[in-house]
């Protein structure tokens, strides 16, 4: 594949929305804010960044001031801060988390899904990255900026060296890491420090077999985690400890260290996002490795209902629009930004969340092959669990993940802790 792989809609989005877009006169202008908490030199902020100034060369007086917080705890707290105080800008980013629809049912979130179907837009987005940023009822109240796939990659060479092939299932893993170990590898490194990674790893077999039933039947205390899918996920994070998968110590190893030990060659397999593609072909890491960096969607297991094609897909933090401060000059550039943002993102060798040109020219073989994966993604994808439970609930599995990766507990402590703390703490926030 060579060039652009996707026939471009930006063209046809443009006329579409040329229909709403009032004449551009310095009084219709003002500035407007967006509070985020992202790279502030990623792709993203470039892209909304050159999208901004844009439009301001058309409508004199307008500004796109955009607020930051580097660390993500700072900005929910931030969040939470300004949304208690009835002060949120006219764009703000989350996730769609139990707190985001408590802000949705307090009226401070506009319905975006409701705007896009105004607008004759919402096949201009690709059904997964909204299906990302849907809350349990399918509503959408997020603008999608992004799209990744999460896979698990590996190192040819190092499969090699053990006599193995990628894993066709999650139970396959395990049985792996001695052979890789006996070769002079990390079976499988993970950062142990954020949580979040650990999360992932526990969220992998109640997708394959339920889709995202089973999380959102969880999160509320009308499922256990002794239920099969929950039961068969703690014993497989077990089984990932006590056959040495994880590197030794990776309970102090933060994100860097772990993908380090991945993009150094000491590690055989990573299970992370196409986000971290630029770092796998940066050209300052030794050819020997990165020429042999692959990787396997996600992979099936017994009883599995969700397709080959279906996996974890997010579509990043969502941009969310404050629906009490919304006017003609929010709804405006709003437009413009959906039309004028897919080709220039994908220009930058990113995967759109509109379905745009995907750039190809000059991109790495992995961005290529990503490209045909998201070509073929499937309707279901499934989300994050630190984007559904409660806050407490969220921290404690997340310290807990830790103790029964290292074997410090049993999958039985796992499961009733957790469920302890789902029943004590789901009631209380989700009101029920």
């Amino acid at each position: 594949m060579n060039g652009r792989s996707r026939v471009a809609v930006g063209g046809l989005m443009v006329a579409a929305l040329a229909a709403f877009a009032g004449p551009a006169t310095a009084q219709d202008s003002r500035e407007i804010t967006w509070l985020f908490s992202r790279p502030t030199d990623g792709p993203v902020i470039a892209t909304v960044t050159e999208v901004a100034d844009l439009y301001a060369q058309s409508h004199p007086g307008f500004r796109l001031r955009q607020v930051t917080t580097p660390d993500r705890p700072s900005y929910l707290q931030r969040l939470e801060t300004l949304a208690a105080g009835n002060q949120l800008p006219e764009l703000f980013d989350t996730d769609a988390t139990p707190f985001a629809e408590k802000l949705r049912n307090a009226g401070h979130m506009l319905d975006v899904g409701a705007k896009l179907d105004e607008w004759g837009l919402r096949d201009a987005f690709r059904p997964a990255a909204l299906g990302y940023q849907m809350f349990d009822d399918g509503s959408v109240y997020m603008l999608p900026l992004e799209m990744q796939m999460e896979y698990l990659w590996f190192n040819r060479a190092a499969l090699d060296a053990a006599g193995l092939q990628p894993p066709a299932t999650l139970e396959d893993i395990p049985a792996m890491c001695q052979p890789l170990r006996d070769a002079g590898f990390v079976p499988l490194t993970v950062d142990g420090v954020d949580g979040w990674p650990l999360m992932r790893n526990l969220a992998l077999i109640p997708f394959r077999l339920t889709g995202n039933d089973y999380i959102k039947s969880l999160k509320r205390g009308d499922a256990s985690l002794g239920d099969e899918p929950g039961r068969r996920a703690v014993q497989w994070v077990y089984d990932l400890g006590q056959n040495g998968c994880f590197q030794a110590g990776f309970s102090a190893d933060d994100y860097v260290a772990a993908r380090n030990l991945f993009t150094s060659g000491q590690a055989a397999m990573y299970y992370m996002g196409t986000w971290e593609i630029g770092t796998f072909t940066d050209a300052a890491l030794d050819p020997a490795v990165t020429s042999n960096i692959d990787f396997v969607t996600l992979p099936m297991t017994a009883g599995a209902t969700t397709e080959p094609t279906e996996y974890i897909a997010p579509s990043g933090i969502g941009m969310a629009v404050n629906a009490n401060t919304y006017d003609p000059v929010v709804e405006d550039f709003l437009q413009f930004l959906i039309a004028e943002y897919p080709d220039r993102y994908a220009a930058r060798h990113q995967f759109s969340p509109l379905v745009s040109e995907a750039v190809t020219d000059g991109a790495s073989p992995l961005f290529v092959r990503a490209i045909e994966e998201l070509d073929r993604l499937g309707d279901t994808v499934g989300v994050p669990w630190d984007t559904q439970l409660d806050p407490t609930s969220n921290t404690r599995m997340q310290q807990e993940l830790v103790l029964l990766a290292t074997g410090e507990i049993t999958p039985d402590q796992f499961i009733e802790t957790i469920d302890a703390v789902i029943a004590e703490e789901a009631p209380r926030f989700f009101g029920e």
